[in-house]
């Protein structure tokens, strides 16, 4: 069952007339790998089992095409799907779970496998209502895949759904990857080696499939019922809010600047602030600013670390799965508002630094100990938190006709106060910061000069 992120949809008022789609679909097929795999059955790390209670990740990468026939540029991708599978084939597989310890793993054989693949048409919408400003809700629940579905429905569902939409002037690609089987670095991996066996190309590095490199553990799982049942059980359920998400724009010449500004006045020798940590405490602060939050109030801050080269020994950047561990800091409102911001980048520093492979391990043991089924409302109170990561060269996913005008991510798995970082199309050093906020935060933070005079040039 489909849920909108814990919220069950509405069903259709009785009888009332449905306002016409702009997307309509046209095929619906299944592409498998081109041969099987040699190895049939993929255990699940403890690094993977937390995000089975979270839902598909979604992205979207809209491109202009010139001269091309939209069924020609879909056949060439689908073939090379079918052929990036041989090596990706987890995500031609389905969840599955061991009948005598309960330990979830992929089936990568031997079932109704395969990728979901959606063709569609939405003639009537341009390139630049998707690449500038936001984008439409609805209009995006139409172009990317399984809104509102849970990974749990990884057992009967497949782990990555595609959709390619013919556009006026382009074509729009939606993905939606199943968390339990893989994170941001993975999805990037498999969305450049796809990429490049398109344009003719080798793939440039194969992906590590032995998820024992992480965490060899067998970890039982009582799973929930249903997804619904699930988001019914959350101890603390958040009321339901009106969220915008719209794209901020920083250029590398206002990341610069807010790096140096906050490296500034730190003594001499002391390690000076990353472009990360310079540009999520300006974040940090201007949003609880935006939610005018009581001085008194708690606000945490969470980072979704990627720990492949953390672990001792590390891992290769390859490894496919998910490797990724939630850091947490936070801090009353008055002094994250009042003190100079390298306050909130020192405080983000130290958690960071302090997520060493001692404290990566200690919680993979307290997650095997004590298995947990995540809400989103675990993140803490008045929560900011980032995901994906600007070193993902999403810009550079080029299929053969041009890197990709935007990228973007769907509705799933966001809330108030989701972040996702990405890299500036235009390969410089600047950072897009697509962001997840209450109605009227988010109109708060659009009128606040001082947020907006850091980036924001998007309309």
């Amino acid at each position: 069952m489909a849920v909108e992120n814990g919220k069950q949809g509405a069903e259709a008022g009785g009888g009332a007339a449905k306002p016409e789609r702009a997307v309509k679909i046209t095929e619906k097929s299944s592409v498998q790998p081109r041969k099987a795999t040699a190895n049939p059955k993929v255990a699940l790390a403890t690094f993977d089992l937390p995000y089975i209670t979270f839902y598909y990740n979604q992205k979207l990468l809209v491109y202009k095409i010139v001269g091309e026939e939209f069924a020609v540029v879909v056949g060439k991708m689908k073939e090379a799907l079918a052929e990036v599978l041989e090596e990706f084939y987890p995500l031609a597989g389905k969840l599955a779970q061991e009948e005598e310890d309960r330990a979830l793993y992929v089936e990568c054989e031997g079932t109704e496998g395969g990728v979901e693949v959606v063709e569609a048409e939405a003639e009537e919408v341009v390139v630049a209502d998707l690449a500038e400003g936001e984008a439409p809700e609805e209009l995006m629940k139409e172009l990317v895949p399984y809104t509102g579905v849970m990974n749990l429905e990884g057992f009967s569902r497949p782990l990555l759904a595609v959709q390619f939409t013919k556009l006026k002037d382009g074509i729009a690609l939606g993905c939606a990857f199943n968390h339990a089987i893989l994170d941001g670095n993975s999805t990037w991996h498999f969305m450049t080696s796809w990429a490049e066996l398109t344009r003719g190309e080798p793939i440039s590095a194969y992906p590590v499939h032995n998820r024992s490199l992480a965490r060899s553990t067998r970890v039982p799982l009582t799973l929930p019922i249903s997804p619904a049942a699930h988001e019914l059980a959350d101890p603390n359920p958040s009321p339901p809010s009106s969220l915008r998400a719209r794209v901020f724009s920083f250029p590398e010449s206002t990341i610069l600047r807010l790096k140096s500004a906050i490296n500034s006045s730190l003594p001499a020798g002391t390690k000076p602030f990353s472009t990360f940590k310079s540009l999520a405490a300006h974040a940090w602060r201007s949003i609880s600013r935006a939610r005018r939050l009581p001085p008194d109030s708690i606000t945490i801050f969470a980072v979704f670390a990627d720990c492949r080269s953390r672990l001792r020994p590390p891992l290769p950047d390859s490894y496919f799965g998910n490797v990724i561990q939630a850091v947490f800091t936070g801090t009353a409102v008055h002094p994250l508002l009042t003190a100079p911001p390298e306050f909130a980048a020192g405080l983000l520093q130290q958690a960071i630094e302090a997520h060493d492979a001692a404290a990566i391990q200690a919680r993979l043991e307290e997650y095997e100990s004590k298995p947990k089924m995540f809400y989103f409302t675990d993140a803490g109170v008045n929560c900011v938190a980032v995901g994906s990561s600007p070193r993902f060269r999403v810009y550079d996913v080029d299929f053969g006709f041009g890197r990709p005008e935007r990228v973007r991510s769907g509705k799933n798995n966001k809330f108030d106060g989701m972040v996702y970082l990405y890299p500036a199309r235009d390969g410089g050093k600047g950072i897009d910061v697509e962001l997840t906020l209450d109605g009227k935060a988010m109109e708060n933070l659009e009128n606040d000069g001082e947020f907006l005079v850091a980036g924001g040039d998007e309309p």
